[in-house]
C-alpha cells in the first residue's frame, strides 16, 4: 500500500470533544466536563487506572455509546455512528472481535463487502494488501483459532484498515501479547502513522507502548472524574507533580 499523495495537514483538529459528560446515569457519572482534541497525525494516547472510563470513552468516541451531555466531533462532522453510514474511520476493539467462522482473508474483505461496490477480485487484492501490510500474507485462509494472539490483533488491525481510513481507534492492543509480539504492534502502529498519515487513538496501559509510540495522551482519573493530565507522556513521566500521575508512570521501573 502507498502512502496518500494528500494526507492531511498535521496540526489540524481531528478530534474535538466539549464538555463531555458519560456514564449510564446522573447518578452513575464515569467522567464529566471532559474536553480535549485530538490533532491530525498524532498517536493520542487515552490513559488512566482501572474503571476511570478509558474504553467508554472510546465506545464514545466511535458513536457506539451517547453522551449524557457534551459534543464530539470528528473531522468536523459531528459524532459519527457505526451503525449509520459508513464509518469515517477504522476501529480494533480489545481482543480483535474477529468472526471465528470467517477466514482472516473473509474478515478483512467484510467491510468492503458491507460498504462498496467493488467486484470480488477487487476486494481480494486489497485484502491481500493489507494482509501484507501487517505481515500476514499467509494466513489469509487460517480461521482466527488457528493463529496466535499477536496475529489476531494484527488482521484485526487489517479489517480496521479496509476502507482507507484516515483515523484508526485500537483499544488495549499490546494486552495479553508476549513481548516480543508487542513490540511488532508497537512498529505496525509507527508505520501506519508515519508512512501512511494516520491519526491514531489508542486506549492501553502498557508503559512500554506509551512510551515508545504515544505523541501526546490524557489521563483519566476515576476519583474526581475528571481528565488530571494532558500532554506528551514521556515529560508527564518525568516533570508532574501530581502524585496521581507519577504513580501511574513510576508503576514499573521499566523505561524506553
Amino acid at each position: 500500500m502507498k502512502p496518500r499523495a494528500n494526507p492531511p495537514a498535521e496540526g489540524e483538529p481531528h478530534i474535538q470533544v466539549r464538555n463531555l459528560t458519560m456514564g449510564w446515569s446522573d447518578d452513575a457519572v464515569l467522567q464529566e466536563n471532559a474536553s480535549f482534541e485530538v490533532k491530525r497525525g498524532d498517536v493520542f494516547v487515552i490513559l488512566g487506572g482501572s474503571g476511570c472510563g478509558k474504553s467508554t470513552l472510546l465506545r464514545h468516541l466511535v458513536g457506539l455509546e451517547d453522551p449524557l451531555a457534551g459534543e464530539i466531533s470528528i473531522a468536523g462532522l459531528g459524532q459519527p455512528r457505526l451503525d449509520v453510514g459508513r464509518p469515517p474511520f477504522g476501529v480494533m476493539f480489545q481482543g480483535g472481535a474477529l468472526f471465528g467462522s470467517l477466514t482472516i482473508g473473509e474478515n478483512v474483505a467484510l467491510p468492503l463487502e458491507t460498504w462498496t461496490t467493488l467486484p470480488t477480485d477487487a476486494i481480494t487484492a486489497v485484502v491481500r494488501a493489507k494482509l501484507l501490510l501487517v505481515g500476514l500474507s499467509a494466513a489469509e485462509d487460517k480461521f482466527p483459532a488457528e493463529i496466535s494472539g499477536g496475529m489476531k490483533k494484527r488482521a484485526a488491525i487489517a479489517r480496521a484498515m479496509a476502507l482507507e481510513p484516515e483515523l484508526i481507534f485500537l483499544d488495549e492492543p499490546s494486552a495479553g501479547l508476549d513481548p516480543v509480539s508487542s513490540v511488532q504492534l508497537d512498529e505496525l502502529i509507527l508505520t501506519l502513522n508515519a508512512g501512511l498519515g494516520m491519526t491514531v487513538v489508542i486506549v492501553t496501559h502498557e508503559l512500554e507502548s506509551i512510551f515508545k509510540i504515544g505523541k501526546s495522551c490524557i489521563m483519566l482519573d476515576k476519583d474526581t472524574k475528571t481528565i488530571i493530565a494532558r500532554g506528551d507522556p514521556r515529560e508527564l513521566r518525568d516533570t508532574s507533580r501530581d502524585p496521581r500521575v507519577r504513580g501511574f508512570f513510576h508503576r514499573s521501573a521499566e523505561t524506553p
